[in-house]
Order: C-alpha cells, then sequence, then structure tokens
C-alpha cells in the first residue's frame, strides 16, 4: 500500500486500487510516467463511500494500467514469486473490509480467485466511471473485491447509481444487490470450451462448484459455446486501440513523469514515454496504432465493432435458456513469477475467460475461485448463486 494515513470507523475501511483518484494522493496507476501526480479530486465511488462514513484506508499497487494477468508489474509494487494482487490480498487478510478496483481485462477477477476471496465486475454503466485513470471505455468498469458477497453487497449498495459527471453512467438511480432470492429451480451451464482451456485442479474446482449448486435445486448442465474465443480476440483488439489512444496523452509536458534529457518537444515525448512505460504497455500501444491504422482500421478495428454486437446477441442467445454461467477464472489455481517479455501473449490467453464480461458489459462474479456470469442487470441471481455456495462451504 502507498503511504496514507489508516484510521478506525464503525463502517470499515476500504482500499483503493491505484488506477482510482483519491485527491491529494498519488495515482500511478502502477505506472512511472505517472510518478508524482496527485489528483486534486477524487473519484465518484469514492466520495460516495467516504459521505458514507467509510475510511478510505490507503492505495493498492496495481500492474501497469491493469493490463498485466495479476499486478505483477507495478513500477512500484514489490516483485513476488507467487502472483495475488495487492487489494485481493489486504482483503483476504482482513486488513480492510473491502477494496475497489478496476477491471480492465480481468486482472482482478484473477486476483480475487488466487485469494480466495470475492470479486464484482458489474453490469457496464451501473458504478460511475469518473475519477479513474481510463485505458479502455467502452469496457473498463469499477468493482468491488470483499470476503463473501454480503461484503459485495455492501459496497456496491453505496458506489452504484447514476452520475451526471459520467456520460458512460446509466440513468437508474440505484440497483438490487439482493443475495438471498430463491435460486431452487434455477439453470446454470458450464461451457465446456473454457472447462478445457483450464488445468485439471482448476476444473474439480468448477464441477465441485456446480455440485453444490445442484444440492441447493440448481439445475447444472454443460453445453458447448464457441463465441469466447472470438468474444477474447475481439475485445483485445479493442482494448488495445483504446488503451493506445487514451495513453498518448501522458507527454511528460503537463503532470507526471519526464525524461531528465531531450534536445527538442519531440525527443521530449519519445524519451519520457521510452522510459515511462513498460514492456507490456509498450507493446498493447504497438497493437493498438496496428489495428487503428489505415490499411488495418477496418478489418480489425471496425470488424470487431461488428463482432461485439454479434457476440452480444449470440450471449444472449444463450441466456435464454440459462440464468447464469459458471467458469474458470483463470486456467491455473497459481501463477508464478515470469519474464514480461512473455505478458503480452499470456494475457492474451488467460483472457478467453474473462474477456466476454468486458466485451460486452454483462455482470461477472469470482467466489469460491470460480466465475458466475448473467445477462445485464442479473447481479442479483448471480450473488444469490454464489451465496448458497458460501453458506455450503461454511
Amino acid at each position: 500500500m502507498n503511504a496514507y494515513t489508516i484510521q478506525l470507523s464503525d463502517k470499515g475501511t476500504i482500499a483503493v486500487d491505484d488506477t482510482i483518484l483519491v485527491k491529494g494522493v498519488q495515482a500511478g496507476a502502477g505506472s512511472r510516467i505517472l510518478e508524482g501526480f496527485k489528483p486534486l479530486f477524487s473519484a465518484e465511488a469514492v466520495t460516495r463511500l467516504e459521505n458514507k462514513g467509510y475510511i478510505i484506508s490507503g492505495k493498492t499497487h496495481v500492474g501497469e494500467f491493469g493490463l498485466d494477468l495479476a499486478g505483477e508489474f507495478s513500477y512500484y509494487g514489490e516483485k513476488e514469486e507467487e502472483l495475488g494482487g495487492a487489494a485481493a490480498r489486504l482483503v483476504s487478510e482482513g486488513t480492510v473490509k473491502a477494496a475497489i478496483g478496476v477491471d480492465l481485462n480481468g486482472s482482478p477477477r484473477r486476483c480475487a480467485a488466487l485469494s480466495g476471496i470475492d470479486f464484482l465486475k458489474p453490469t457496464y454503466g451501473t458504478v460511475s466511471r469518473y475519477g479513474i485513470i481510463s485505458c479502455a471505455a467502452s469496457g473498463e468498469q469499477m468493482g468491488v473485491y470483499a470476503g463473501n458477497v454480503e461484503g459485495i453487497k455492501e459496497i456496491m449498495d453505496v458506489i452504484a447509481g447514476h452520475d451526471e459527471k459520467d456520460g458512460t453512467s446509466l440513468k437508474e438511480e440505484s440497483y438490487d444487490y439482493s443475495t438471498g432470492i430463491a435460486v431452487a429451480g434455477k439453470k446454470v451451464c458450464i461451457v465446456r470450451e473454457l472447462l478445457e482451456n483450464a488445468e485439471e485442479d482448476v476444473r474439480r474446482h468448477v464441477e465441485a462448484y456446480g455440485e453444490q449448486l445442484r444440492k441447493n435445486g440448481v439445475v447444472v448442465e454443460e453445453v458447448s459455446c464457441d463465441i469466447f474465443d472470438t468474444a477474447n480476440t475481439a475485445w483485445q483488439i479493442l482494448m488495445t486501440a483504446e488503451t493506445c489512444n487514451n495513453v498518448s496523452r501522458y507527454d511528460g509536458v503537463k503532470f507526471g513523469y519526464r525524461a531528465a534529457e531531450y534536445r527538442n518537444i519531440d525527443e521530449l515525448y519519445v524519451n519520457t514515454r521510452t522510459e515511462g512505460f513498460n514492456f507490456l504497455t509498450k507493446a498493447v500501444i504497438l497493437y493498438g496504432s496496428d489495428v487503428l491504422s489505415k490499411n488495418r482500421y477496418d478489418a480489425c478495428y471496425g470488424k470487431s465493432l461488428k463482432v461485439r454486437r454479434v457476440v452480444a446477441e449470440k450471449f444472449e442467445e444463450l441466456m435464454k435458456g440459462y440464468d447464469a454461467v459458471l467458469t474458470p477464472v483463470c486456467s491455473k489455481t497459481a501463477y508464478r513469477a515470469y519474464d514480461i517479455r512473455e505478458a503480452f501473449e499470456k494475457v492474451f490467453r488467460e483472457s478467453v475467460f474473462t474477456s466476454m464480461a468486458n466485451l460486452i458489459g454483462i455482470p461477472a462474479l469470482v467466489s469460491g475461485k470460480v466465475q458466475l456470469m448473467g445477462k445485464q442487470f442479473s447481479e442479483s441471481v448471480l450473488l444469490s448463486l454464489a451465496g448458497i455456495a458460501e453458506r455450503v462451504g461454511e
């Protein structure tokens, strides 16, 4: 955690990941390029929490711009042999009541699974994005880490709802985050292709979770569905393109890191970005530049926008027969440290489990080291299903 006064509160303490602004506290998004940047205002979610009596206990390290697997490539964080994510670890240890983080490409969900806690990426537009360090505005979404679904519900009830300062915020003032609706008779499907992409111990987790649901009257079936690979490819194209565009604002002129040596404005830009971004971010920028180029725009970026619509329609068709989808969230139960030059490919492969939710804006809940996804605004169903499994495990 970054230095920040820790206080006690009746409502509890909340950690905030480093892509979310807290007034007067450095916000680095895990990147050297934002070194020394202190915002003049807090994110809307932070303000709402403070207004309700919660104490922001500190900022937690994230991988640079949230692009990595599980927070392993933060410029400010310590290098660890076994990956897990700072916010998730604090919640798991009970150091904080809950944490909020931005899900850009699945990293918070992976961290929650690795630490054995819950994380909800809610329906796109239900929680204000005002005050986050944005990379891919069309799919990134703030979510909540907590020890169980009741903790998720408590924080979501505070931070969700319309915010006129955020152009992507939906109009509803409040949303339902029930954790106790009847689940007997609900139908859940396990996607065979995603299960086959995971290692044996992960498959056992998913199958055991399905058995717990069956014991409580939930119908759990295995299905074949071929849209998740397509969704992943489309999201990676859109995400890299949007990130490439958004990080172009970091040039060493007005704020953040500035290279010490340069002879003209072009060298200032080049040297600052060369020194300020890590290898993974540079790879994302290059890929994003390529798919946005004149010769590739229609075939890559334009086509991915069309694929997004097709995938949303196919997922909606699947959900006519089911209330939720049960999948792995990682291919492994643990990640080990690795060379950053392998990151782009590793993140792409792992994101097959998470990209669907970012691409089409659906909710995704990690609980019990597995993932539940549903149609838009189905958070209550997901939370109630997870609540049943959590109570069985007590």
